[in-house]
């Protein structure tokens, strides 16, 4: 039995990726932005993006930050390497809640994920969205096979509280 040693590719933040390699493994760490991953195995061909925010800027339509954008991009990307739209399949992860006394950013792109695939017609075979923790992906893009791994837990230490400031002689008051 031979085995094949794989091939990562890390998909930053406003980044996306294509491949139809079968050593290809897509990867990236999510908090509360999003990774679609589109497949369409017939093809063997597959592709991940990672946006940070939902909708898009007016005429900024190179901005992968915005899930349009991130959207749009890799499914023409896919389109024009050979995958047929009937056949693209989408897997969704990320989405978490990272800042608890901040707006929910992670909710926003996932409603906006979960709203762009219904409105292009692609099928969602699963989703792993929400929460407070963060994930790592692994996305095999010629099978459309995903790992996921939950980064639980503080990712810093937590240090001890600074000690209490010295006494002030009286009468003088610091600021």
């Amino acid at each position: 039995m031979t085995h094949r040693k794989e091939r990562f590719i890390n998909v930053i933040q406003g980044d996306f990726a294509i491949s139809d390699a079968p050593d290809a493994v897509l990867t990236t760490v999510l908090g509360s932005c999003i990774a679609v991953c589109l497949c369409d195995r017939t093809r063997g061909i597959g592709g991940m993006n990672h946006f940070l925010l939902p909708g898009g800027q007016g005429d900024d339509t190179g901005n992968m930050r915005y899930g349009a954008n991130a959207m749009e991009l890799l499914i023409n990307g896919l389109l024009k390497r050979g995958a047929a739209r009937d056949r693209l399949e989408a897997k969704m992860f990320g989405g978490a809640r990272m800042i608890g006394n901040l707006r929910n950013i992670g909710a926003s792109n996932i409603e906006f994920a979960r709203n762009f695939l219904a409105e292009e017609d692609i099928t969602c075979l699963a989703e792993s969205v929400g929460g407070t923790s963060a994930r790592r992906i692994r996305f095999w893009p010629t099978t459309g096979v995903v790992r996921q791994l939950m980064v639980t837990g503080d990712l810093e230490p937590e240090l001890p509280p600074p000690p209490p400031p010295p006494p002030q002689p009286a009468g003088i008051e610091l600021f």
